[in-house]
C-alpha cells in the first residue's frame, strides 16, 4: 500500500516538471547565432549582465519556443577546450524544495542547494549538470536548504 502511495507522489512530481533549455558556452556569440539561424532557429531574447560579465541568448525553432537553446558568452573567456562548451539542461519544477528532497532521498547529491528558493543544480551519474528552477516566484527560504549556504558553489 505504501509503495502505491510513493509511486503516485512521484508521478505527480515528475508530471509537474517542464523542460526549459539546454545551455552551451560560446566564444563568438554572433557567429553562433548566425549558425543557428541557418539551421532555422531564431533569437527569442538576449540578456547582458554587466556585473557578471556575461551574455545569455535564447534561441528556438519557429513554433517550438518551449524547447530552447541558451547560448552563454562569458566576456572574459579565452576559448573552451572540447567538452567544456556544453553547460546544462534546465527544468522548471512546481516545488524546488520537494524536488530536491526527492532527489536527495534517491541518493543524488545536490551540488548547489536551493537555499534561495529559486534555483538548484544537480549532476547525473555521468556528470551532466541539471538546473532546477522554481516555477513562478522564488519560495521563501526553508530548512534544511537555507542553512546550506556553504554547500555546493556554482
Amino acid at each position: 500500500m505504501q509503495t502505491d502511495s510513493l509511486r503516485a507522489r512521484f508521478r505527480v512530481s515528475f508530471a509537474a516538471m517542464k523542460y526549459l533549455h539546454t545551455m552551451i558556452r560560446v566564444s563568438d556569440p554572433e557567429a553562433t547565432v548566425r549558425f543557428f539561424g541557418l539551421l532555422g532557429l531564431r533569437e527569442l531574447r538576449r540578456f547582458d549582465n554587466e556585473a557578471g560579465r556575461f551574455t545569455l541568448i535564447f534561441l528556438a525553432a519557429p513554433g517550438d519556443d518551449d524547447a530552447q537553446v541558451e547560448l552563454t558568452h562569458n566576456w572574459d573567456e579565452s576559448g573552451y577546450g572540447e567538452g567544456r562548451n556544453f553547460g546544462h539542461l534546465a527544468y522548471a519544477v512546481d516545488d524546488i524544495y520537494a524536488s530536491c528532497q526527492r532527489l536527495s532521498d534517491g541518493g543524488v547529491t545536490i551540488n548547489r542547494p536551493p537555499r534561495d528558493g529559486r534555483m538548484a543544480f544537480v549532476r547525473s551519474p555521468d556528470n551532466i549538470s541539471v538546473e532546477l528552477l522554481q516555477k513562478g516566484a522564488a519560495l521563501a527560504p526553508a530548512e534544511p536548504w537555507a542553512s546550506m549556504a556553504n554547500v555546493g558553489h556554482w
